[in-house]
């Protein structure tokens, strides 16, 4: 009897992440093989704008496996219509290796949502479940959660912990569309994409229309942030246009304003690093206000923003002192649009209304009172933001 792991998924793209989770997957379990298995249509979460169909993520799982020696790439799922659902695609498995031992390879994410899935009971009496985790993960939960599944559909749970590549496809997609996506991918692999275009690694994004700019920007943020962006962009234009300022540049740096929000630290520093963003030691130990530095240098450099749009962008989260209206827009916009919700912010809006510069000082008060109660660190631009907006005030009474 061999023992057979089963890894699923969109694979959009394959990634180094992806292979070091096989292998270790293959190690800690004794596998006899691992089988990579691309989804033709995931039915857990859409693909992302713009993503290659199926054969063209088949044949990149492909280069990315090959050289793997315990690993093969299936095309099963492709064959069906419709949405791949597991318990399908382990019960055509079963049928294949009626006499193996079938391992379903997951993470910590696709445990806790395990029992929505469709027909989770049947997953479970076909395949025993593997959950990789980080040993920084809360061991507690995923033992609730793995004997809530033990106890509700008599599943064999084994977690397995180790230290994977901190990668995912929505970050490897999102720094192959920023120029820095090279170390993500397998060399095979990578040029593949390039010669493709995919990814946008040939397109040239520079000076889109809103509309255009929309389209490419949308799916590089974090999902969950879509409504908080659109929002933003909105009330930008509005508080542009009442304060006598071009709505269009307004827009676009609300578009981009959080483009690289969803990074983790080490990615912001190489894109700060590879266009030339000067950090400061307190920057460079914050990655919580890297966001605005490296979207910045993503506006210029990748989208070809003006330098208004950029400067924009690059103050939205801290301020500064003698900021231009459109910094000022950015950061009230980013503040107080329709989805946010805290003690304070109609007061914010409503003094929005007439005066920018007493919302954008209300805006820093309260930023900087929540900083201070919280035992935040606060950065310098920030204080210094506000003791200039006060002075400017004082002067004109």
């Amino acid at each position: 009897m061999a023992n057979i792991g089963i890894f699923g998924g969109s694979f959009n793209p394959p990634h180094r992440g992806h292979l070091l989770a096989a292998a270790e997957f293959q190690r800690r379990l004794g596998l006899d093989r691992v089988i990579l298995m691309p989804a033709a249509l995931p039915p857990h979460k859409a693909l992302a704008a713009g993503s290659p169909d199926a054969h063209t993520r088949l044949e990149l799982t492909r280069l990315a496996a090959q050289d793997l020696p315990f690993a093969e790439v299936s095309d099963l799922e492709l064959h069906r219509s419709g949405a791949s659902y597991t318990a399908d695609t382990l019960e055509e498995l079963h049928r294949q290796y009626p006499n193996d031992h079938l391992w379903f390879l997951m993470g910590t994410d696709m445990l806790l949502t395990f029992a929505q899935w469709h027909a989770p009971e049947r997953i479970a009496k076909l395949a025993s479940l593997a959950v990789a985790h980080r040993g920084k993960d809360d061991g507690r939960t995923l033992r609730e959660a793995a004997q809530q599944l033990r106890d509700r559909f008599g599943a064999d749970v084994v977690l397995v912990e180790n230290d994977f590549l901190p990668y995912s496809s929505t970050i490897a997609r999102a720094m192959l569309a920023f120029r820095c996506g090279e170390d993500y991918l397998e060399p095979a692999v990578y040029d593949a994409v390039c010669m493709q275009g995919l990814y946008h690694t040939r397109s040239d994004l520079r000076g889109l229309p809103l509309d255009a700019l929309a389209r490419i920007a949308l799916p590089l943020h974090d999902p969950k942030r879509v409504p908080h962006v659109l929002g933003c962009s909105h009330t930008a234009a509005e508080l542009a246009a009442r304060f006598g300022e071009d709505p269009g540049p307004a827009r676009r740096a609300g578009l981009l304003h959080d483009v690289t929000k969803a990074l983790p630290g080490p990615e912001q520093l190489k894109l700060c690093d590879k266009y030339g963003m000067m950090l400061d030691t307190f920057e460079r130990s914050h990655p919580k206000l890297l966001h605005a530095k490296s979207g910045a240098a993503v506006a210029g450099a990748v989208f070809g923003e003006s330098a208004a749009v950029q400067s924009a962008i690059c103050w939205h989260t801290t301020g500064r002192p003698d900021m231009t209206l459109l910094q000022k827009v950015l950061y009230l916009a980013d503040y107080m649009e329709p989805n946010r919700d805290f003690p304070g912010v109609e007061r914010l809006r409503a003094l929005a209304e007439h005066d920018l510069d007493e919302a954008v000082l209300l805006g820093l008060e309260m930023s900087l009172d929540l900083l201070t109660e919280t035992g935040q660190p606060i950065d310098v631009n920030s204080r210094a933001a506000r003791d200039f907006l006060k002075s400017e005030r004082t002067k004109s009474e």
